[in-house]
């Protein structure tokens, strides 16, 4: 018999009376009885009667943003018995925010998921499912996204695909639906994955489903002070030195009376992200559209982004092998280098 252990903080003992605070040995689920943010108690899966009846796991892409972490959370204020995983590598400032106040989320570290079955798997902010062990022929997997679809989607999956300005604005307008409420540090993060992917609702592709789901999430008490902090998080030196490389590379093209910004540079062993780096570098130029190339560890990264319906940055990402949507895309270039990149762009 495996036996589990649990630290509970002085502070909860007088709460044990309390149901939400009792272990329910019928039902298998223990409950965490460590005082969190706003002295709640949120759920633990363990492995107990449950075991046997497989997992539904909730996952999303490498290099996580706010909205591929906000919409696992999303997932799980739906399904409070999924296991929401945090990929391998997230954004600085996504896990600035989770080191911050991961003990009052849901979410698993990748290395830390079970060897169990998978029956349910559940993809969001992309459609292409990562690997995950205990996934089978038989497991069920559901896409959310809010990308374009595919041409070709697999016929044995199911999915919630439209185009909106992020996925989490899909997951909280079900959360309204099943008149789940999201507590302060919940609507937070929720409206950092819309905000973050809508430019704080600047961008032009920013639907006003996003603007709905936003105020919805401002009622139920998400910080505009917190989101701030974390959507203008600093630059690694890292990153600094090379938005430097590439502000200096960068050159203005014009293209059927587009302009579009094309920025090269290198960047061996850097860890964060490239995206944060396209942005500042679109605030300074105010282009129709912008390709940031890097090199990156023996592989190119391309990172686009458009403003205007005449420029459609997925047409481009896909020719690379990579994907998004026509305001913002991104490709990982094997086999080729930089320049190879740039004048086949």
């Amino acid at each position: 018999m495996r036996i589990l252990s649990i630290s509970v903080s002085t502070s909860c003992w007088d709460r044990l009376s309390q149901p939400h605070c009792r272990p329910d040995l019928e039902q298998g689920a223990t409950q965490c009885l460590h005082c969190i943010i706003q002295r709640r108690c949120r759920p633990f899966l363990h492995e107990g009667p449950r075991r046997a009846q497989g997992m539904h796991v909730v996952c999303t892409h490498e290099q996580a943003d706010f909205d591929a972490v906000a919409s696992l959370l999303g997932v799980w204020l739906l399904d409070r018995e999924c296991t929401p995983v945090l990929p391998r590598r997230v954004n600085r400032n996504v896990r600035a925010f989770v080191t911050l106040y991961g003990e009052a989320l849901p979410f698993l570290e990748f290395e830390d998921l079970p060897r169990r079955r998978v029956e349910r798997l559940t993809v969001v902010d992309t459609q292409s499912p990562p690997s995950i062990k205990g996934v089978h022929p038989g497991t069920r997997i559901h896409i959310i996204d809010h990308h374009p679809p595919p041409d070709s989607p697999n016929p044995s999956w199911t999915s919630h695909i439209e185009e909106v300005g992020a996925t989490a604005t899909l997951l909280v307008e079900e959360i309204q639906e099943a008149g789940a409420e999201p507590d302060m540090l919940q609507a937070t993060l929720l409206l950092l994955g819309i905000y973050e992917d809508t430019g704080s609702l600047s961008y032009a592709g920013t639907h006003p489903r996003d603007l709905r789901a936003s105020a919805w999430l401002v009622e139920m008490g998400a910080s505009l002070n917190l989101a701030a902090d974390f959507l203008d998080h600093p630059l690694s030196n890292g990153q600094r030195a090379l938005y430097d490389r590439l502000l200096e590379s960068a050159e203005t093209h014009g293209y059927q009376g587009l302009s579009v910004v094309i920025a090269c540079g290198e960047a061996q062993g850097l860890a964060e992200e490239i995206s944060t780096l396209a942005h500042k570098l679109r605030d300074v130029f105010d282009p129709d559209g912008l390709f940031v190339i890097v090199g990156l560890d023996g592989n190119v990264q391309l990172v686009a982004r458009s403003t205007t319906d005449a420029l459609d940055v997925g047409r481009v990402a896909e020719h690379f092998g990579g994907g998004g949507h026509d305001r913002a895309a991104a490709a990982l270039i094997r086999e080729k280098d930089v320049q190879q990149v740039r004048e086949e762009l």
